[in-house]
């Protein structure tokens, strides 16, 4: 798939986060990194996947460009947009790739908001939303107590926006990238909430919560994408939302995809010791299928 978008925004994020590490240092927090969403999964909530400065560039250069593809993927092959939403919400958005990825592969939206508890991570949701040509804004809060855009009151708004740290006060950065359009079709007044690679960081709680949220905007006419990792540790509860969201209407698949990868990320794949020539994921969707599915 042609995506001139991508290729520049890859060589924006190698330029930008191998300015002051080396390919070796990346290359060992990246090792580092992998070792903690395996072994050590307590501490993600704690924010322990962004703690210092080499595993947030192995974080964006490595996961947040498999994230695009896989979510682009994705989106292409449910018609998961049609031109009708006006909104994306990205949920837990991490670097935005995810939302991107399905912003891309959709069509769907004239507007994005990325919501993320940590301010680092929102700094570069800004940054992809605009390198990708799309209309946005960052939130900062927990995703499964935040106010969501698209529902009755909408978030809270607060002009003074920090990327420093992880916790505090819901922060509001509305941002429209320099002499690009939006993207997507017409503004329908609906929205897709997209919750890629998020969910399973959460306290049982905070997940049953947002699932309870994510049912009630899909019976509101709002299109939902959950997306995971296929393996089922990671996920232990998704046959129990399997079957809330078959109930509400919605559809489960898995998918594996032979996607080309950008030479730094195959780099980074054979140094860390990883195989991701095969991409896949498994997601949960309500809304409205366009198209043929193609794993």
């Amino acid at each position: 798939m042609d995506d001139p978008l991508f290729d520049r925004w890859m060589t924006a994020l190698e330029a930008r986060h191998l300015a002051e590490l080396t390919f070796p240092e990346v290359s060992r927090a990246l090792r580092a990194l992998s070792s903690a969403y395996v072994e050590r999964r307590a501490r993600l909530s704690q924010g322990a996947a962004l703690s210092g400065a080499g595993k947030r560039a192995a974080f964006a250069l490595f996961y947040g460009p498999l994230h695009y593809l896989i979510l682009r993927h994705i989106a292409s092959a449910l018609g998961a947009g049609g031109g009708r939403a006006s909104t994306i919400v990205d949920l837990g958005c991490g670097t935005g790739s995810a939302g991107a990825g399905f912003a891309i592969g959709s069509g769907a939206a004239s507007s994005i908001a990325g919501i993320d508890r940590h301010g680092w991570a929102l700094a570069e949701a800004a940054r992809t939303y605009s390198d990708f040509g799309l209309k946005g804004r960052t939130i900062r809060g927990d995703l499964a107590t935040v106010a969501w855009p698209g529902a009755s009151g909408g978030p809270v708004v607060v002009r003074d926006f920090s990327p420093a740290g992880s916790g505090g006060p819901v922060v509001v950065r509305d941002f429209s990238p320099a002499g690009s359009p939006a993207r997507g079709g017409p503004d329908k007044n609906s929205s897709v909430l997209v919750a890629a690679f998020a969910l399973n960081e959460l306290g049982d709680a905070a997940r049953a919560e947002a699932m309870s949220r994510l049912l009630d905007r899909a019976a509101r006419g709002d299109a939902v994408l959950v997306v995971e990792p296929l393996a089922g540790f990671v996920a232990p509860w998704w046959a129990t939302w399997r079957r809330a969201f078959e109930e509400a209407g919605g559809r489960a698949d898995e998918w594996r995809a032979r996607l080309e990868l950008p030479p730094i990320v195959q780099k980074l794949d054979r140094a860390a010791g990883l195989d991701h020539r095969e991409l896949t994921a498994r997601t949960l969707w309500i809304g409205d299928v366009r198209s043929e599915i193609k794993n």
